[in-house]
């Protein structure tokens, strides 16, 4: 049978719905546990934005087609996958002041599962010599919004598929579009994800790439632990330094404790495949992620103990080059190249484990990759690692 498909925004003729809605019921028996909501926000900060809800049965995404395909949150067996931002978004991107002087203004719209970093610059802010904000803190895309937004249900298998186009562009400059493409499918507790960037301009250009996954309770809290293959780790400064010893493991929330991010990278099978588990307490109940370091070779991990209102959070972060400002990683040869034309993929999958049977093989997939080699553990910022010792 052919996938039914639903087109909700399309720039090029002027369509953009405000609400749409179908049932998987009336579409196949494979589907009948699947829904689609496309719905237009109200209210404060969120007023104007679109929200894709798209429920496979087993597990429900919200997908944010205005926020640079950004997922808002999920929930698996009505378990809420996220964190709690005081922000208390999702934002709409004109409130969100991206470019101001401070170069921190990203953080204004920051409260999703899934956010994306880039596509030209990813990481801390970089300034010139006279002090004018060059890069932004995480780029652009986030806060960028989708020309085209379709959706469909294969009646077969009850798969459903959403693909949203967003463009990166600056004249003279790059001209990158990011192609991505979720699927979910009828009870399976799994987001897959497959980004292609392409370079749409006729010279060489160049891109850099960070997914920022934030979880926080239940799956996130001081009894959880942050299963890698490690095969190098390293502090970014100095605060992380004093964590070494324990970065597998996350505090309480504290007043006044300051954030600590880590540096890793990540042992793969030989096509380049590895695997993240975040465990939760009692082991019951955890988090794995899964993708390819030939894609994503760099790993950073986001420590942020806060109090629960402030935003009590860890962030699991792979992307394709440590989150420093661009020049540095430039320097570093860890800016993604791209022929004109030339398109790159990232594909990442974001799976719920419900039990103890099912945590206990991710975690064993995990200690398989990392009995490759033994990890090296650096003591202090490796100098061609952090930007910041």
């Amino acid at each position: 049978m052919t996938s039914q498909s639903w087109t909700l925004i399309n720039a090029e003729e002027s369509l953009s719905l405000d609400s749409f809605s179908v049932k998987g019921i009336d579409i196949s028996n494979a589907a009948k546990h699947c829904q689609i909501d496309y719905q237009l926000l109200r209210g404060g900060l969120r007023e104007g934005l679109h929200l894709l809800t798209i429920d496979a049965g087993a597990i429900r995404v919200a997908i944010l087609p205005e926020r640079g395909m950004g997922l808002w949150k999920a929930w698996a067996n009505d378990i809420e996958i996220g964190w709690n931002s005081p922000i208390s978004g999702p934002v709409h991107p004109q409130w969100v002041p991206v470019s101001e002087p401070s170069g921190l203004g990203w953080l204004d719209g920051f409260d999703e599962l899934l956010v994306r970093c880039g596509l030209y610059s990813n990481g801390a802010p970089e300034f010139d010599k006279a002090g004018q904000l060059v890069h932004p803190l995480h780029g652009h895309i986030a806060n960028l919004p989708s020309h085209r937004l379709d959706v469909s249900i294969d009646p077969a298998s009850g798969e459903i598929t959403v693909c949203g186009i967003v463009d990166e562009k600056r004249f003279h400059f790059h001209k990158l579009r990011l192609t991505s493409t979720i699927r979910l499918r009828p009870e399976e507790l799994a987001i897959d994800i497959c980004d292609e960037v392409t370079n749409l301009s006729e010279n060489p250009g160049n891109m850099q790439l960070l997914y920022h996954i934030n979880l926080g309770p239940p799956i996130h809290s001081s009894d959880s632990e942050l299963l890698l293959p490690v095969h190098q780790m390293a502090p970014r400064d100095e605060a992380a330094a004093s964590d070494v010893n324990t970065w597998n493991q996350y505090r309480p929330p504290t007043e006044g404790a300051g954030e600590q991010v880590h540096f890793f990278d990540l042992l793969a099978d030989q096509e380049g495949r590895t695997r993240v588990v975040l465990k939760g307490a009692g082991g019951n109940s955890g988090l794995s992620l899964c993708y390819n370091t030939k894609q994503l070779p760099c790993f950073s991990q986001w420590k942020n103990a806060a109090p629960q209102y402030d935003g009590y959070v860890t962030g699991l972060e792979p992307a394709t080059n440590y989150p420093n400002p661009r020049s540095f990683e430039s320097a570093q040869g860890r800016v993604v190249p791209l022929e004109a034309g030339q398109t790159r993929r990232f594909e990442l999958q974001l799976m719920y484990h419900s039990d103890h049977q099912s945590l206990a093989t991710a975690e064993r997939a995990v200690e398989s990759l990392a009995a490759i080699s033994q990890p090296t553990l650096h003591t202090s910022p490796r100098p061609d690692w952090s930007a910041t010792p």
